[in-house]
């Protein structure tokens, strides 16, 4: 089994000359968990976007290695999976065919991925529903099929941003199962205020200590 870091250094990120936060510095390797914290608005989702190479910091780097080895930015799509409730998927396609989309694009493997898929569908409680079209979902069927979405390649990086979003009780005890699923063999860091997501996690930051 790879063993996985994140290493920040020092990062800062500012718009408009608005300082978001600075000087931000924390490692995690492979089988913890943190926790990012703060109020509304204090920058939570925008150290996960850096974190998932969605954004870059205005200053300070990030690496992300595997068995002490580098990996290129433009590869680590493949090591992570997000769920946030900014994240768009494909309103013209089916729950399934979105699946299917994504999971060619990041998965490395080459077998057929209808196994997989039809898994994930039924953990997240929406099998029955596979073949409909995502503009007929409710936003709870839309936020556990991101759920999917973000599990779709086995990451070895899972970012969840405020992760209970629109989501009823089951919904929320599907993603408690698989972020702690996901701390036995991964990286898990969770972005939220919630005080049961922070129990689920082994360490954690107040982003509003780097301000």
């Amino acid at each position: 089994m790879s063993n996985i870091e994140i290493a920040c250094h020092k990062i800062s990120k500012n718009f408009s000359g608005k300082i978001v936060f600075e000087n931000l510095s924390f490692k995690i390797s492979s089988g913890k968990s943190l926790s990012i914290v703060g109020r509304n608005g204090s920058g939570k989702s925008t150290l996960i976007k850096i974190i998932g190479n969605l954004i870059q910091p205005s200053k300070g780097g990030i690496n992300i290695r595997e068995n002490n080895s580098d990996i290129p930015k433009e590869n680590w799509f493949l090591k992570t999976g997000l769920l946030s409730s900014y994240l768009n998927l494909y309103d013209e396609l089916t729950g399934y065919e979105n699946l299917d989309f994504f999971y060619k694009l990041k998965s490395s493997e080459l077998n057929d991925s209808s196994e997989k898929i039809d898994s994930l569908l039924n953990d997240v409680n929406l099998y029955e529903k596979r073949n409909e079209y995502l503009k007929n979902y409710s936003s709870g069927m839309y936020q556990r099929l991101k759920i999917a979405f973000a599990l779709i390649n086995n990451p070895e990086i899972l970012l969840m941003d405020e992760p209970r979003s629109n989501l009823d009780k089951a919904g929320v005890e599907i993603v408690k199962k698989f972020a702690l699923n996901q701390k036995k063999h991964g990286i898990l860091i969770i972005a939220t205020n919630d005080d049961e997501d922070k129990q689920l996690c082994d360490e954690s930051i107040n982003i509003e200590d780097f301000k």
